[in-house]
């Protein structure tokens, strides 16, 4: 599915990424946890090709798309959610889905995983608020859309950054379970999430980013250990 090797990358001259080296598989929910400025976002604008890497090999079933520009990469089956979200705010939430679903079309893809009625059964408030301007919305209806319109574009490899930052706790739950239900469905999922509780209860495995680096990975099984384990989440994770 997806492999990093020694990947490195950085703002002009300023290196932020030291070398990661990371894996999900097919089917697999793994998360990237770690605290502000461990260099998360960078990791995540690089997997989508918004940042240019400087070293290492970006591999997506098994072919090398290190110099694919982000454009290009839902045709390897890769869509993401930025924590900014990417939306246009003048678009109605029917606009916005549309527009992903005739690009999900295009993808070269065999066949579509999720049709525009199984996306608004995942998240009923959009056929509710589908006539409302994207930038009229609340930051979580908002959420909901950018997760929407990235499972429209068919991929099966989804990438989520700071997915529930700054949300209401009632959202956070509903936008969770929507995430069970996607692993469930079998796709792989990269949630890259300040929060070890939301990534401990999502993922089966994560890799722990510390200054750019990775500090330390939790192995299949391994969440118990690390939850009761306060030192490295006081070193690690700021918690």
């Amino acid at each position: 599915m997806l492999r990093v090797q020694g990947l490195k990358a950085g703002y002009g001259s300023v290196p932020v990424l030291h070398g990661i080296d990371l894996q999900v598989d097919a089917a697999e929910a793994v998360a990237v946890v770690g605290a502000n400025g461990a260099g998360k976002t960078a990791l995540v604008r690089t997997l989508a090709g918004l940042m240019k890497a400087s070293a290492g090999r970006v591999e997506k079933d098994g072919v090398d798309i290190t110099a694919v520009p982000g454009h290009r990469r839902l045709e390897h089956g890769i869509a993401v959610v930025t924590e900014n979200r990417n939306l246009f705010p003048e678009l109605t939430v029917d606009d916005t889905l549309r527009l992903a679903e005739r690009s999900g079309r295009r993808a070269p893809r065999k066949d579509a995983r999720f049709s525009m009625q199984e996306v608004c059964g995942l998240f009923p408030l959009l056929l509710e608020r589908q006539h409302s301007p994207v930038g009229l919305l609340s930051g979580g209806q908002q959420q909901m859309v950018a997760i929407a319109r990235a499972l429209l574009l068919q991929p099966d490899l989804l990438i989520m950054d700071e997915l529930t930052t700054g949300l209401a706790p009632v959202i956070v739950r509903e936008i969770l379970a929507v995430l069970d239900t996607l692993r469930t469905r079998g796709m792989s999922i990269l949630l890259v999430e300040q929060s070890i509780a939301i990534a401990s209860e999502m993922t089966e495995r994560a890799y722990v980013l510390s200054v750019g680096r990775v500090s330390h990975e939790v192995p299949r099984g391994g969440w118990p250990a690390v939850m009761a384990d306060k030192t490295l989440i006081k070193a690690y994770l700021h918690g």
